[in-house]
């Protein structure tokens, strides 16, 4: 659990998040929060193809940098970027038991043929397995949803009444910004909650380590909004910093899906991050 300085940081950053998402401007924080738009960013999205925006939080420095700044503060559905939050209150509240656990295929088609069969809750994470991730809904249902979305401070917090869509469909948003303060907490394990959930989910969201730097990600697409969104969120730690990152993107044809992630490591790359 969180300590009274862990929890005033992370009110630094919600309060940075809130007023970009708010406002869709640059404000001056008082909490400490240093925002600044990029032009360079800007530039490398376009060098990319990329319709979208970047958001980058330094957590040594508390600079806040962005890439199309309106955007960067736009509530957009999370999709399957929640699937992080999703599993920390599904082990939280003890529906799923450890990232061991495996889910069973009932043997009726799925929209991808990698999701046919039996996976492991760690398996279910990289490979985005939709099914999977609305059985533990079902589980977990729409009350405990509702509070513990607003515990996590979870963008809108909003779960309507339909259990297996509200982070694919709507109406659960977040913005760029919002997602760099989530992972913030998240990557120093300062969410309310407990430290063995946040570190299980942790250690699932690795991609890779080159160059002493850890990445930790996880993709999103949303199908239900035009343009379709694509999301690609999570931070990079070295020995002496963690740098938190989003980016959200219009999402025309199915070759677009693996530019999230090359987007985002080349404007990685360009701050010097990854």
């Amino acid at each position: 659990m969180t300590s009274r300085s862990d929890s005033l940081t992370r009110r630094k950053l919600l309060q940075a998040a809130a007023a970009v998402t708010a406002t869709g401007a640059l404000p001056l924080y008082a909490a400490g929060t240093r925002p600044d738009t990029s032009a360079e960013l800007e530039t490398e999205l376009k060098r990319q193809g990329v319709v979208g925006t970047f958001a980058h939080l330094d957590l040594k420095t508390d600079r806040l940098t962005m890439a199309h700044a309106a955007r960067a503060g736009e509530r957009m559905i999370p999709a399957s970027t929640f699937k992080i939050a999703n599993s920390l209150i599904a082990i939280e509240t003890g529906v799923v038991a450890d990232e061991r656990e495996v889910f069973r295929w009932n043997g009726q088609p799925r929209s991808f043929k990698a999701w046919e069969q039996d996976m492991t809750l760690r398996q279910a994470i990289p490979a985005s397995n939709v099914p999977v991730f609305q059985q533990i809904a079902r589980r977990v249902g729409l009350n405990q949803y509702r509070e513990w979305l607003d515990k996590l401070e979870y963008g809108n917090g909003l779960v309507g009444d339909a259990v297996e869509t509200f982070w694919l469909d709507g109406p659960l948003k977040i913005s760029a910004v919002e997602q760099t303060s989530f992972l913030a907490a998240l990557a120093l394990g300062q969410l309310p909650i407990s430290k063995r959930s946040q570190d299980l989910v942790k250690d699932m969201l690795r991609v890779e380590t080159r160059t002493g730097r850890t990445l930790y990600a996880k993709s999103g697409w949303c199908f239900s909004t035009q343009p379709q969104i694509g999301w690609w969120v999570g931070w990079v730690e070295a020995p002496d910093r963690v740098d938190t990152f989003a980016l959200n993107m219009d999402m025309t044809r199915a070759e677009d899906a693996p530019r999230r992630i090359t987007a985002a490591k080349s404007m990685l790359a360009a701050l010097n991050v990854y």
